[in-house]
């Protein structure tokens, strides 16, 4: 079976659905014999109810604001710092691009007009785009759905395509694919997604179309748990079993080590992390 000793699409109790800590994640990564860790909430407008409206309210996402403060190794494991951010527009527009913040945690006055996205994402090593509503996607023609994920592809901080497979928006996998890796970034094959649905179904058949195509084009793909709760950390064995099948090339899996994860950071062009 496939190497895979990082995962780095997991989930805290910042995210509202999920039930751990980062300290919880990190001694289960660790138990798991994972080299390294990404833990990457939702920034998205499932968490407040008024995440829609004209402006943010910074106090709201200190979670991201203040990941300086995690260790950048802990209990032995590389920690980074990320978060999966929404989709939300046929552009590629992320969620918070279009949302403006005016005052800082304390009420103070900001020194720049800014974004909720910039502002939080200044402060994350890198970020997963994903789809999760998608009914703004839902009379999109299969170009429009390529050319939305092609421009959340081209957002500098984005490395990872989450869980594209079964957000239930078709596009040209092949385009897609061949972006991802000209630009020398990951597609996720996402072990949860393959882990609630039977092999016969739309889900898991898009996922192994997807990963099919990553091998053929030579894109990287990120082989993550997508956890909830820290016993589902490092919990990958659907996806390695469906690129096993495949005879998919372990050079390819840049989450096969700490220092393959790494190394696509630094190829994507995003600042590499010291330990």
């Amino acid at each position: 079976m496939l190497e895979n000793r990082c995962d780095t699409h997991t989930h805290t109790i910042f995210s509202r659905h999920a039930y751990s800590t980062v300290r919880e994640d990190v001694l289960a990564a660790r138990d798991a014999g994972l080299e390294l860790l990404g833990v990457t909430d939702h920034f998205s407008d499932m968490l407040f109810r008024d995440a829609d409206l004209a402006h943010a309210d910074l106090r709201d996402y200190q979670h991201f604001l203040n990941m300086v403060v995690w260790p950048r190794t802990w209990e032995g494991v590389r920690l980074l710092r990320g978060a999966e951010a929404d989709i939300r527009a046929l552009d590629g527009r992320l969620f918070g691009q279009d949302i403006p913040v005016f005052a800082d945690i304390t009420g103070g006055g900001l020194r720049s007009e800014t974004t909720l996205y910039d502002h939080v994402v200044r402060g994350c090593d890198y970020v997963i785009a994903s789809v999760h509503y998608r009914e703004f996607a839902r009379d999109a023609t299969l170009a429009q759905a390529t050319e939305m994920y092609l421009g959340a592809l081209s957002q500098p901080k984005v490395l990872v395509l989450g869980h594209a497979g079964r957000a239930g928006v078709p596009f040209d996998v092949a385009e897609v694919v061949g972006e991802a890796a000209r630009l020398h970034k990951l597609v996720e094959i996402n072990a949860h997604s393959l882990a609630a649905r039977r092999r016969e179904g739309g889900t898991w058949q898009a996922c192994r179309r997807i990963a099919e195509t990553c091998a053929e084009l030579g894109c990287q793909v990120a082989v993550n748990s997508d956890a909830h709760i820290c016993c589902d950390v490092g919990g990958v064995a659907p996806a390695l079993e469906m690129l096993d099948e495949i005879h998919f090339p372990q050079e390819l899996v840049a989450t096969r080590s700490a220092g393959a994860f790494l190394a696509a950071m630094d190829a994507a062009g995003l600042e590499v992390p010291a330990a």
